[in-house]
């Protein structure tokens, strides 16, 4: 490691999504539901470095992640937070063996006679395999954002979060404009006008939404972000013509009145092989990428930093969590996320995290491996 800090965490963050460079790479842990940690995995990782287990909140019911406490943050050198207000109830989860972790009240799942853990909401079923890290079928949400009843405590979260700490966050809540299953992307070439005209009746209520966000929240949080898979780990699910006539326009107009109305930048969640829908992306007015999905084809690091590191901020990309994260020893890990750090850091506009969640298997040496080198190699060559 050389250099020191001379810079707090958000003015790291901000300064490196505006593509200059801060003291040291930023790091996150956490901060959204792509960059975050199994509530399993979290148990461990809080067990090997002494820290208590019984207070572990999962905030992220479908994946179940584990809400970053700010004694792991600062030990990992994160420089970002959730926000994600805390439920009026918790009650305690105990999946199996040793895990407790604290739940929304009204999550409620129920262990099945083949012992799965079922939650049911409706119509829409979720389980949870015996031995299993997180649900499969239907994506259950217990909480939208932006209702009535629920938005206002984003806002005091943001304000407390932004005058109690120092970490940059983001709020998640945007429509990108297209749909992450097969239907809608064979539906882009066989009925493009009828998806055309859905998008222009949400046009509007997409930018009530927006102005909403820029009265209320923009003054405390660095980031608003949308979330929609645009490849396969091949090739982008459509054309770049298609996206540029059925949903770019769009788009763009939501993003178009965040930047013209503040200061915040726009975080976009794809997985998958997408470099060549980033150019249109670009043009749409999305500031960040995440995850950086490294092992995807087309999607090499060197080769987006080089070609688009100018022109978008990539956040994530910094450890293959297919391969190589959980796969490989401790060793290989911080030679591999080494790599990975000096390819993306250099002139700011990268923020650190592994490609998409840790998983709940994942091993603490292996997570404190990843993070203990992307700390070592994050700071600047400082010039006279």
């Amino acid at each position: 490691m050389s250099g020191k800090e001379t810079m707090r965490a958000r003015e790291r963050v901000e300064t490196a999504i505006r593509h200059h460079q801060p003291d040291r790479m930023p790091i996150d842990l956490g901060m959204y539901t792509a960059s975050g940690i199994s509530a399993f995995a979290y148990h461990h990782l809080r067990a090997h470095l002494g820290l208590s287990t019984d207070r572990i909140e999962l905030y992220e019911e479908v994946q179940c992640l584990a809400r970053v406490d700010e004694d792991v943050l600062d030990r990992l050198h994160a420089d970002c937070i959730l926000l994600r207000p805390r439920a009026p109830v918790y009650r305690t989860w105990c999946p199996r063996g040793d895990y407790r972790f604290l739940v929304p009240e009204q999550y409620q799942p129920q262990l099945n006679e083949r012992g799965e853990w079922v939650v049911t909401a409706g119509r829409q079923h979720m389980r949870m395999p015996p031995g299993g890290y997180f649900f499969d079928g239907d994506w259950i949400r217990l909480e939208d954002p932006w209702r009535d009843d629920v938005f206002p405590r984003y806002v005091a979260e943001a304000e407390r979060l932004f005058k109690e700490t120092d970490y940059f966050t983001a709020f998640k809540g945007l429509y990108p404009f297209f749909n992450s299953n097969m239907d809608y992307f064979c539906d882009m070439i066989t009925d493009p006008e009828t998806l055309i005209e859905k998008n222009r009746q949400l046009v509007q209520r997409e930018l009530e939404r927006a102005a909403r966000f820029v009265r209320f929240l923009a003054p405390y949080v660095g980031a608003i972000c949308l979330s929609g898979d645009l490849g396969s780990q091949q090739s982008p699910f459509c054309h770049p013509e298609d996206f540029g006539s059925v949903v770019l326009p769009y788009l763009k107009q939501v993003c178009d009145f965040i930047h013209q109305n503040s200061d915040t930048k726009v975080f976009m969640h794809s997985c998958g092989s997408i470099e060549p829908l980033l150019p249109l992306l670009i043009e749409a007015g999305i500031d960040i990428i995440n995850p950086v999905q490294i092992s995807a084809t087309g999607m090499d690091a060197a080769a987006l930093k080089r070609k688009y590191g100018d022109r978008i901020v990539f956040w994530g990309g910094g450890a293959n969590t297919q391969q190589v994260l959980g796969i490989e020893p401790p060793k290989a890990v911080r030679d591999h996320v080494r790599t990975l750090v000096q390819t993306f850091k250099p002139g700011g506009g990268y923020v650190f995290c592994p490609v998409h969640n840790i998983l709940g298997n994942v091993q603490p040496e292996s997570i404190l491996a990843a993070y203990e080198a992307a700390y070592e190699a994050s700071f600047y060559e400082v010039t006279p």
